[in-house]
């Protein structure tokens, strides 16, 4: 997966941020758009101390010596027959009971070694160990951006838009199986298969696209936890290995507003505006900034044409309803979580909030089938963790009445 931050007043009384994570739509300049300007200008190294660890962007797809050995001891090379190829003997490694048996956690953005050793990772970390293993084998890798396929989640008082990337061990149109896609001699493996059973438009990106997703990932993720220094790092590390990730600039952004450079914040996300004008992450973080310069007709200039594209944005109906939630307003918090469970029926939190609501209206059943539902959707092991909890006591607390 990839991120983006975004700021903006998403209800009527929150000011927060919105960033982007690796994989969103719009995270590489069209074909036709003229190369960004040189981004050395934006980078002011000289306010910020030295990262808590070096930022190398070599690390997201350098195998370890223990998955050497793994290809070494696992995957002898196979046999002649057409069906026991090296794509499948990956794939196989993948998944198969007994091999790597790999566990989906957003928790964190792990580089391909952090993967294989934790046997977990967001979609981006599994595509990165894959892809390096793969490299290994002696495979072609091939990398695709999932159009239309991002979504949202909450980190702190940081929104971040989610995409969505896979990998292909060919180079043909391939054909949805399973958990995989294959079709001859391609397969290309998805650590999210479309969720409504539709063949998947993808496009191709380059391999400094996914590193600098990676390194995108890890900012947003520094900024969330308040490692505001190495956020900064990591956000340049990403627009310097790819000056056409949009969402790379926009963490910057972030990462300067945060930090008291409202200034540089704006020069930073004036960059993605002049490439993509209705760059709704863009502008929703620009409104903030234009305002803490105090350039009030600027920034509601902006937020005019951001409500013309944008006119109930992501979380909007949750925030609204949270407010209402605390306002005893029980009803409408309800009918406005279920607005954002009609728009984002696979966000967790959305489905949690829900449960909450009608429990408190005494609808335990219904409760229950969404609480299932935001542990089905949990991204992190945690948040399952604590669904599940909370689904079990739910149900002994039915069953003893």
């Amino acid at each position: 997966m990839s991120s983006a931050l975004v700021s903006r007043a998403l209800a009527a009384a929150a000011l927060t941020a919105i960033v982007t994570l690796a994989m969103t739509a719009g995270l590489v300049g069209c074909a036709s758009a003229p190369p960004m300007p040189p981004p050395a200008p934006l980078f002011h190294d000289e306010l910020f101390a030295p990262p808590s660890a070096p930022v190398d962007p070599a690390a997201p797809l350098a195998i370890s010596a223990d998955m050497r050995r793994y290809v070494q001891e696992r995957l002898p090379h196979p046999s002649m027959s057409r069906f026991d190829d090296r794509k499948r003997q990956l794939f196989n490694a993948l998944y198969k009971e007994g091999e790597l048996k790999l566990e989906y956690d957003a928790a964190v953005t792990r580089t391909a070694a952090q993967a294989f050793d934790a046997r977990s990772g967001n979609c981006l970390a599994l595509v990165l160990m894959t892809a390096a293993f793969a490299k290994e084998l002696g495979l072609t890798v091939r990398y695709q951006l999932v159009i239309g396929d991002d979504a949202w989640d909450r980190a702190g008082d940081l929104f971040v838009s989610v995409g969505h990337v896979n990998l292909t061990l060919a180079n043909k149109a391939p054909q949805f199986v399973g958990i995989a896609y294959s079709d001859g001699d391609t397969m290309t493996v998805d650590f999210l298969p479309p969720r409504d059973g539709r063949q998947q438009r993808v496009r191709g990106i380059g391999e400094d696209t996914v590193v600098a997703m990676y390194l995108n990932n890890r900012a947003v993720e520094a900024l969330a936890a308040g490692e505001r220094t190495d956020a900064y790092w990591y956000a340049r590390e990403a627009v310097r290995t790819d000056p056409e990730l949009l969402a790379a600039y926009i963490t910057l952004g972030v990462v300067y507003r945060n930090t008291g450079h409202a200034e540089l914040a704006e020069a930073a996300l004036r960059r993605v505006g002049e490439r993509e004008p209705d760059n709704t992450k863009a502008l929703s973080n620009r409104i903030l900034v234009l305002r803490d310069l105090g350039r009030q007709e600027e920034a509601s200039a902006l937020a005019r044409r951001l409500d013309q594209l944008e006119p109930h944005p992501p979380y909007s109906y949750f925030l609204q309803g949270m407010a209402a939630l605390r306002e005893r307003r029980v009803d409408d918090a309800r009918r406005l979580f279920e607005k954002e469970v009609e728009r984002a029926p696979y966000q967790h939190e959305f489905q949690f909030w829900l449960a909450v609501t009608l429990l408190q209206q005494n609808r335990a059943a219904e409760a229950a089938a969404h609480l299932e539902q935001a542990m089905r959707n949990a991204t992190t092991r945690r948040d399952h963790d604590l669904y599940a909890a909370k689904l079990d006591r739910l149900k002994a607390l039915t069953s003893s009445h």
